[in-house]
């Protein structure tokens, strides 16, 4: 136990001596460097509020998720074009069927487009998938019915 002693006495000035040499000196703080003020009590035995990455990071998590709404938004535009290519037909007014979709998928982009209430995003664009794909399975029924009625009218 002696021994231990002896060597640590040995240890610790040439620790305090190479700090000094290395101009560390004020990192060594012993008893009698205690605050001055009970401000500087406070400040040095208080926890510290750490700077708030939480606010950061939930704006970016917010900015992903408008980026990604943002991006399910215009692919679901560009399917609504795209699936009105296939109603050429005219309505009651002579107006193609196509050109009555896109005016109403333009409206309702529109009217949404200043949405910021995830839960309603999400609801437009599920319940806009849905419509569009009603439509393109009514579509090709109606399709697959008149392509048999062809087949029988023509044996």
């Amino acid at each position: 136990m002696t021994k231990i002693l002896q060597q640590s006495r040995i240890i610790k000035p040439a620790i305090v001596s190479e700090a000094y040499q290395l101009g560390k000196a004020h990192c060594w703080r012993t008893l009698h460097n205690g605050p001055d003020t009970v401000e500087e009590l406070l400040d040095r035995h208080l926890v510290k509020e750490k700077p708030s990455y939480d606010d950061d990071h939930n704006e970016l998590l917010n900015r992903q998720r408008l980026t990604s709404t943002r991006r399910e938004a215009l692919c679901l535009y560009r399917d609504i074009l795209r699936a009105t290519r296939f109603f050429m037909w005219p309505d009651s007014r002579g107006i193609l069927w196509r050109d009555v979709l896109r005016e109403n998928a333009r409206k309702e982009f529109e009217e949404a487009r200043f949405e910021t209430d995830p839960e309603v995003i999400t609801r437009l664009l599920i319940g806009g998938r849905d419509a569009v794909q009603a439509a393109i399975d009514k579509l090709a029924e109606k399709q697959r019915q008149q392509i048999e009625k062809e087949k029988k009218g023509g044996n």
